[in-house]
């Protein structure tokens, strides 16, 4: 068929095995289009290599070969996760079976149909969510029915041509290592479809499925309605503020719809990007991150109706980005996860103070990820609640938080600076939906005292100290190119060595950390105390000037994203002079560094 040397060491044979193995014409028929136009080498790419299962699962572009997302792919992972949790706690299995849900993307509800179909074949209960649900959903009713795993098949915020397999552990919250090597190993012992695998008939008819949408979103609702105290929802009626709320193409218009309602906040959603649409036909990237650039129609919205709050969903609703009409020069603000972080943190710890007047915070926690604001640090230190950072993402947050309440601990929040935010341990992950109720509260509040968010900000940076972010990211597609980027960065003066200044310098470095490597120089054995990953790339850089810069890769999209923050000091106490210093100093971390000219490297937007 070919003679090739690429790598993968019969290809002729690999294809075989794909159109022996997929019945989804679709896909097959692909394959064997790239091979009448002798397209060996991208073949090779879909063929001879594999979406690995990791802590977020699998995520990639949707299409042909193992090392996309399609029917045998998803009926592989399925076969080899259903195998695991067999091995793993059948007797939980057999009594609670699994969860599964879907947002709104191509292929979505395709791939949780299948997923549920392999655990009724083999006999085990699933309750699949009969229509698109946000994903914190889907580890909420995991806790609440003691299910053995939760499935959300989604890609968040990415791209429309991507999608993912998210997985969850019977505690409720994502899973960790060593689980996902567990599963990746169970996978890829579990390869050959099963017959049965590509049979969903049997959803219309088996007694082990049910449909957990109704009681969920009831139980869901009335969380989020004792979380906000009576006095709260009555000055949410009494300000009557008119918020704008767009899903982004998403799934969240009415999950919030019924929410705002039972705790009286008045809104207007997005009328081009209310209902759920794959293709995200307004929006360049599905993601409200992106700021401004998403949020166009948002504006226009909010702005025909007299709205001065914005409040976004991504298209899976797990994630809230938070915008703000200034009065006096009528320009929107769109505030980072950062800002937003330290607006809830502030608003959640008084609202818990207000309900426990007479509790001490000694066992009282906020947590969040190492590249985010320290803001709940400094804060802690005033307020005497204790504080915790962990690794980026919710899968380490939300172990972390259920594990320090196991131990006799309060977690009230915790928050990563890409706007995502869990304000209530009844559900282990980030959650847009039941973040996007209580920053409505806390606007009726704080606009109640004549305030503006902005001006509630300020006011938390004047009490507890001026904290600037500046985060962004290029975008890099050549895995061989990243790898480069990042071994240069530790060799800098040679091998083992990391850079000790930038701009000549101007700018000198205290210390490193490189949990990539497990190296850490501030501690006394060089050894880093958060977990390793050799899998990911992640170098933290401490500056003399209290700046500290976090370079990594993203785990879901093709990214190097690099994290800076700033905080006054006495003798930077002049914001404009912080934001020069700290503007200066990304500049030159990148060019020195991560060398975009010279690599290619898109920049965010682009």
């Amino acid at each position: 068929m070919c003679d090739i040397n690429t790598g993968c060491a019969a290809l002729d044979q690999k294809v075989a095995e794909w159109l022996f193995f997929d019945k989804n014409e679709t896909t097959a028929n692909a394959i064997r289009s790239l091979l009448a136009e002798k397209q060996f080498d991208e073949i090779n790419k879909l063929l001879c290599k594999r979406l690995t299962f990791g802590t977020a699962g699998l995520r990639g572009k949707m299409g042909p070969g193992y090392a996309c997302m399609n029917d045998l792919v998803i009926i592989q992972t399925a076969q080899g996760f259903l195998k695991y949790l067999i091995k793993s706690d059948e007797n939980l299995l057999k009594e609670n079976g699994i969860v599964v849900g879907y947002d709104g993307r191509h292929n979505s509800r395709r791939w949780a149909e299948l997923t549920a179909a392999i655990f009724i074949h083999a006999g085990y209960p699933v309750k699949l969510f009969s229509t698109v649900c946000p994903t914190p959903f889907v580890p909420y009713t995991v806790r609440q029915f003691k299910c053995a795993s939760g499935v959300m098949v989604t890609a968040s915020h990415n791209p429309k041509d991507d999608n993912g397999y998210k997985v969850y552990g019977p505690n409720g919250a994502q899973i960790i290592s060593p689980v996902d090597e567990q599963v990746q190993a169970s996978i890829l012992e579990n390869l050959v479809p099963l017959d049965t695998s590509w049979d969903t008939s049997i959803l219309s008819s088996s007694s082990l499925l049910m449909d957990p949408l109704a009681d969920i979103f009831c139980r869901y609702t009335n969380v989020i309605y004792t979380e906000i105290s009576e006095e709260s929802k009555n000055l949410n009626k009494k300000m009557n503020l008119l918020f704008t709320y767009t899903p982004m193409h998403g799934v969240g218009y009415k999950f919030i719809e019924k929410i705002f309602e039972v705790i009286n906040v008045k809104f207007n959603v997005v009328q081009e990007q209310k209902d759920p649409h794959p293709d995200f036909p307004t929006v360049k990237f599905p993601n409200p991150e992106e700021g401004k650039e998403s949020l166009d129609l948002s504006f226009k919205t909010a702005d025909s109706n007299g709205s001065t709050i914005i409040l976004a969903n991504d298209p899976d609703a797990d994630r809230l980005a938070v915008a703000e009409k200034n009065p006096r020069t009528g320009n929107w603000k769109v505030f980072n996860g950062n800002e937003t972080g330290t607006l809830l943190g502030w608003w959640i710890l008084n609202s818990f103070k207000k309900k426990n007047p007479d509790l001490p915070l000694d066992k009282i926690y906020m947590l969040s990820s190492t590249v985010s604001s320290m803001i709940l640090k400094t804060m802690s230190k005033k307020e005497g609640f204790k504080f915790l950072d962990t690794l980026t993402g919710f899968k380490w947050l939300g172990n972390k938080a259920l594990e320090l309440e196991q131990q006799g601990n309060k977690v009230i929040f915790c928050f990563e600076e890409a706007i995502g935010f869990l304000v209530t341990t009844e559900i282990l992950d980030k959650d847009g939906v039941s973040t996007a109720a209580q920053v409505a509260t806390m606007a009726s509040y704080i606009y109640s005292q004549n305030k503006t968010l902005d001006d509630q900000l300020n006011e938390i940076f004047d009490i507890y100290g001026l904290h600037i972010s500046c985060n962004s990211y290029y975008i890099c597609h050549e895995p061989a190119i990243i790898k480069e980027i990042f071994t240069q960065i530790r060799n800098a003066k040679g091998k083992d060595t990391y850079p000790q200044s930038i701009l000549n310098g101007k700018y000198k470095i205290t210390s490193v950390r490189d949990l990539t490597t497990g190296y850490d120089n501030n501690q006394p054995d060089n050894k880093a105390i958060l977990p390793v990953s050799a899998a990911s790339e992640m170098i933290t850089f401490n500056f003399e000037n209290g700046l500290v810069c976090t370079l990594r890769t993203s785990g879901t999209e093709p990214k190097i994203k690099y994290y800076t923050e700033m905080c006054a000091t006495p003798e930077i106490k002049d914001k404009q002079q912080l934001i020069n210093i700290q503007q200066e100093m990304v500049k030159a971390i990148c060019e020195e560094m991560l060398q975009p000219s010279k690599y290619n490297l898109k920049p965010q937007g682009s």
